[in-house]
């Protein structure tokens, strides 16, 4: 653990609960995308299977039933809460995300650092996270008014990712065995790189969405993306 790591879990617990206090106190998922929701309820349930097989630490175990619970929860806030629902935009929202899913477990499946189940579904969950953003910032495209609290949530997530970057950074530079690039096997080598690379593309989709977020809290105004 180090600072940019619990900086970086920070800012990703701070986006989950904005949002959840959007949903839970206001009623109203407008401007949330159901389909990266269900994309990254996928991701979490995917990712920490581990959860019933190995303990790393209290923190750790905490945090994943908090990512697994939140996440399954907005989903179920969307789809089957009387006054929720009726907030959620479903003609914007049609975005084709189950498309997103079969690539991504393919690639896992070429691509991994050893061939086991868990591994496997732990290596779809990275590449699946990198893209799981998309229908969300299709969404903010096409209603291009954003409330505070969704545009809050969508920066607190990419100000996550960009803090796992420099965590991944500083253990290059801080853990001599953080990458054994000598004694790495191709399979490895392209796992790590692969999830570098996803990690990246998932920070630079975000780009975009900062530049006009930071326009409008420069001039005071309404958040808004060009059409």
């Amino acid at each position: 653990m180090n600072i940019f790591r619990l900086a970086a879990d920070m800012t990703h617990l701070a986006s989950v609960l904005v949002l959840l206090l959007k949903i839970h106190t206001i009623k109203s998922c407008a401007g949330v995308s159901l389909k990266t929701q269900e994309l990254y309820a996928i991701v979490f349930a995917t990712r920490y299977l581990d959860i019933f097989t190995s303990f790393v630490s209290v923190y750790n175990t905490f945090m994943k039933l908090v990512f697994l619970g939140s996440s399954f929860s907005i989903v179920w806030y969307m789809r089957y809460h009387k006054a929720v629902q009726r907030t959620y935009d479903r003609e914007q929202d049609t975005f084709r995300h189950w498309f997103l899913v079969l690539p991504c477990l393919l690639l896992a499946l070429l691509i991994h650092e050893k061939f086991t189940f868990l591994e496997v579904l732990w290596t779809f969950s990275l590449y699946l996270e990198a893209v799981a953003i998309l229908p969300q910032l299709v969404l903010l495209q096409r209603t291009r008014n954003i409330d505070n609290l969704t545009g809050q949530y969508i920066f607190l997530l990419g100000g996550y990712r960009g803090l796992y970057i420099l965590n991944w950074i500083y253990r290059y530079f801080t853990e001599p065995h953080f990458v054994h690039w000598i004694s790495m096997t191709t399979f490895t080598f392209l796992a790590i790189a692969s999830s570098w690379i996803a990690g990246l593309v998932q920070t630079l989709l975000y780009a975009d969405f900062f530049y006009y977020y930071f326009l409008s809290w420069k001039n005071n105004k309404k958040l808004q993306l060009p059409a």
